[in-house]
Protein backbone atom coordinates (compact mmCIF):
# COMPACT_ATOMS: atom_id res chain seq x y z
CA UNK A 1 0.00 0.00 0.00
CA UNK A 2 2.85 2.35 0.81
CA UNK A 3 4.44 1.72 -2.57
CA UNK A 4 1.26 2.83 -4.36
CA UNK A 5 1.09 5.94 -2.18
CA UNK A 6 4.75 6.76 -2.96
CA UNK A 7 4.20 6.24 -6.69
CA UNK A 8 1.06 8.44 -6.70
CA UNK A 9 2.87 11.13 -4.69
CA UNK A 10 5.85 11.00 -7.06
CA UNK A 11 3.56 11.26 -10.09
CA UNK A 12 1.71 14.19 -8.49
CA UNK A 13 5.00 16.00 -7.83
CA UNK A 14 6.18 15.36 -11.40
CA UNK A 15 2.83 16.59 -12.75
CA UNK A 16 2.94 19.74 -10.64
CA UNK A 17 6.54 20.37 -11.67
CA UNK A 18 5.58 20.02 -15.33
CA UNK A 19 2.63 22.40 -14.82
CA UNK A 20 4.84 24.96 -13.02
CA UNK A 21 7.45 24.69 -15.80
CA UNK A 22 4.81 25.42 -18.49
CA UNK A 23 3.28 28.28 -16.48
CA UNK A 24 6.72 29.82 -16.01
CA UNK A 25 7.36 29.89 -19.75
CA UNK A 26 3.84 31.18 -20.46
CA UNK A 27 4.41 33.97 -17.94
CA UNK A 28 7.79 34.84 -19.47
CA UNK A 29 6.17 35.00 -22.93
CA UNK A 30 3.39 37.26 -21.63
CA UNK A 31 5.94 39.57 -19.97
CA UNK A 32 7.97 39.77 -23.18
CA UNK A 33 4.84 40.61 -25.18
CA UNK A 34 3.93 43.28 -22.61
CA UNK A 35 7.40 44.81 -22.93
CA UNK A 36 7.06 44.88 -26.72
CA UNK A 37 3.61 46.49 -26.52
CA UNK A 38 4.85 49.13 -24.09
CA UNK A 39 7.75 49.90 -26.42
CA UNK A 40 5.30 50.21 -29.33
CA UNK A 41 3.13 52.56 -27.27
CA UNK A 42 6.17 54.68 -26.35
CA UNK A 43 7.21 54.85 -29.99
CA UNK A 44 3.68 55.81 -31.04
CA UNK A 45 3.54 58.56 -28.40
CA UNK A 46 6.86 59.95 -29.61
CA UNK A 47 5.67 59.86 -33.23
CA UNK A 48 2.42 61.57 -32.24
CA UNK A 49 4.35 64.31 -30.43
CA UNK A 50 6.48 64.86 -33.54
CA UNK A 51 3.39 64.97 -35.77
CA UNK A 52 1.71 67.50 -33.46
CA UNK A 53 4.83 69.66 -33.51
CA UNK A 54 4.97 69.48 -37.32
CA UNK A 55 1.28 70.35 -37.54
CA UNK A 56 1.76 73.36 -35.28
CA UNK A 57 4.77 74.43 -37.35
CA UNK A 58 2.88 74.13 -40.64
CA UNK A 59 -0.17 76.00 -39.31
CA UNK A 60 1.67 79.13 -38.20
CA UNK A 61 -0.47 82.16 -39.05
CA UNK A 62 2.38 83.99 -40.82
CA UNK A 63 3.12 80.94 -43.01
CA UNK A 64 -0.56 80.48 -43.89
CA UNK A 65 -0.87 84.18 -44.68
CA UNK A 66 2.15 83.97 -47.02
CA UNK A 67 0.70 80.89 -48.73
CA UNK A 68 -2.65 82.64 -49.18
CA UNK A 69 -0.89 85.62 -50.79
CA UNK A 70 1.23 83.42 -53.06
CA UNK A 71 -1.79 81.40 -54.24
CA UNK A 72 -4.31 84.25 -54.33
CA UNK A 73 -4.81 83.96 -58.09
CA UNK A 74 -5.79 80.29 -57.85
CA UNK A 75 -7.58 80.20 -54.49
CA UNK A 76 -8.83 83.72 -53.86
CA UNK A 77 -8.25 83.45 -50.10
CA UNK A 78 -8.23 86.61 -48.01
CA UNK A 79 -6.86 87.32 -44.55
CA UNK A 80 -9.28 86.90 -41.67
CA UNK A 81 -10.24 90.14 -40.00
CA UNK A 82 -12.51 90.88 -37.06
CA UNK A 83 -15.00 92.67 -39.33
CA UNK A 84 -15.67 89.41 -41.18
CA UNK A 85 -17.25 87.80 -38.12
CA UNK A 86 -20.83 88.35 -36.98
CA UNK A 87 -22.45 88.38 -33.59
CA UNK A 88 -24.10 85.39 -32.00
CA UNK A 89 -27.46 87.16 -32.15
CA UNK A 90 -27.16 87.33 -35.95
CA UNK A 91 -27.04 83.56 -36.37
CA UNK A 92 -30.26 82.19 -37.87
CA UNK A 93 -31.17 79.07 -35.95
CA UNK A 94 -33.78 76.66 -37.34
CA UNK A 95 -37.29 77.12 -35.90
CA UNK A 96 -38.51 74.82 -33.17
CA UNK A 97 -40.37 71.79 -34.52
CA UNK A 98 -44.16 71.91 -34.38
CA UNK A 99 -45.81 69.97 -31.62
CA UNK A 100 -47.67 66.82 -32.67
CA UNK A 101 -51.44 67.05 -32.94
CA UNK A 102 -52.93 64.59 -30.47
CA UNK A 103 -56.65 65.51 -30.45
CA UNK A 104 -57.60 66.66 -33.97
CA UNK A 105 -60.89 68.46 -34.50
CA UNK A 106 -62.74 67.83 -37.78
CA UNK A 107 -63.57 71.36 -38.94
CA UNK A 108 -65.21 70.24 -42.20
CA UNK A 109 -68.37 69.25 -40.32
CA UNK A 110 -68.33 72.47 -38.31
CA UNK A 111 -68.34 74.58 -41.47
CA UNK A 112 -71.37 72.70 -42.88
CA UNK A 113 -73.34 73.19 -39.64
CA UNK A 114 -72.65 76.96 -39.45
CA UNK A 115 -73.67 77.74 -43.06
CA UNK A 116 -77.17 79.19 -43.50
Amino acid sequence: MRAVLYILTTLAVIGLAFWAYRENYATQAALAETRELRQDIRTSHERLAVLRAEWAYLNRPDRLRDLAEINFDRLGLLDLRAEQFGLVGQVAYPPDPLLPITNPVDVAHLEEETRP
